[in-house]
């Protein structure tokens, strides 16, 4: 096992990879940090409130800046990049925002937090006149002050009407597929010890695990817009507090707000 001292020479991904995986012992313990998280489908129906839908999003926790899983983000409209950068202006990076594939799902990062690494990946293609590709989005964080204090957040949009809507079983391949690959990328984050969130619109009300792990929690136990988590090894503690809703106005999507609080032991 590399001790800090190696784990800090070897730097940048290397060293967040020992850190994350690590026996607690590179850093000194914290107090607790809130966190609030939330999934965000900005929706279509009505494009006259999607700014104060997304003013209302950055306002959700009246302590600290949110961290935000968007959906729908200039999905067959135009105007959201611009907007979400206004209100989630320099204290914030807005990661995959302008992303050439997958800027439909975006993930809002607030300072303190940093990204430490990113990954977008591939799930299944575009049907046309049914959705279009789709893709999961997710960011390693640390805190500016405790470098090792990290989690990774993953945001998603499933397609539709496969296990809501009109029942397509024709569109359950793509969904199915979705899910498979999402369990993949949560359990990546897991097998190496690290704290991980996950938040997406499953357009399944049934849907209640990525995982099926039984340490897998959900904040929301109906619906189809969700925030879940996954402990790692202890080295990141999170206590979760409570849960909100965001009025969105735009369609029948509300923001879904989970509130935690984390810390290093």
């Amino acid at each position: 096992m590399l001790n800090r001292r190696k784990a800090l020479a070897l730097g940048g991904g290397a060293a967040l990879g020992v850190m994350a995986a690590g026996t607690g012992t590179a850093s000194a313990a914290t107090g607790w940090i809130r966190l609030p998280i939330v999934t965000a489908n900005v929706g279509r129906d009505n494009l006259g409130a999607r700014e104060a839908a997304i003013d209302a999003v950055r306002n959700c926790d009246p302590l600290v800046r949110p961290l935000v899983g968007w959906q729908e983000i200039n999905e067959g409209d135009t105007g959201e990049p611009a907007m979400i950068d206004h209100y989630f202006g320099p204290l914030y990076n807005n990661a995959f925002l302008r992303h050439n594939s997958s800027f439909r799902i975006p993930i809002s990062i607030p300072q303190p937090w940093e990204v430490a690494s990113s990954k977008t990946t591939y799930v299944h293609g575009g049907i046309t006149g049914v959705t279009p590709p789709r893709w999961i989005n997710e960011v390693v964080v640390r805190h500016q002050s405790h470098p090792t204090l990290q989690f990774a957040l993953i945001n998603s949009h499933y397609i539709a009407n496969a296990y809501n809507g009109d029942q397509r079983a024709d569109l359950r391949d793509e969904w199915n597929e979705h899910k498979r690959i999402h369990a993949s990328r949560v359990l990546a984050h897991h097998n190496v010890g690290r704290l991980v969130f996950w938040t997406a619109d499953v357009n399944n009300p049934n849907y209640y695990k990525a995982t099926g792990l039984e340490a897998e929690r959900r904040c929301f136990g109906t619906g189809i817009d969700r925030i879940n988590w996954l402990a790692g090894n202890g080295v990141v503690q999170e206590q979760f507090i409570d849960t909100k809703t965001v009025d969105m106005r735009v369609d029948g999507h509300d923001a879904r707000v989970a509130v935690f609080q984390v810390r290093l032991a």
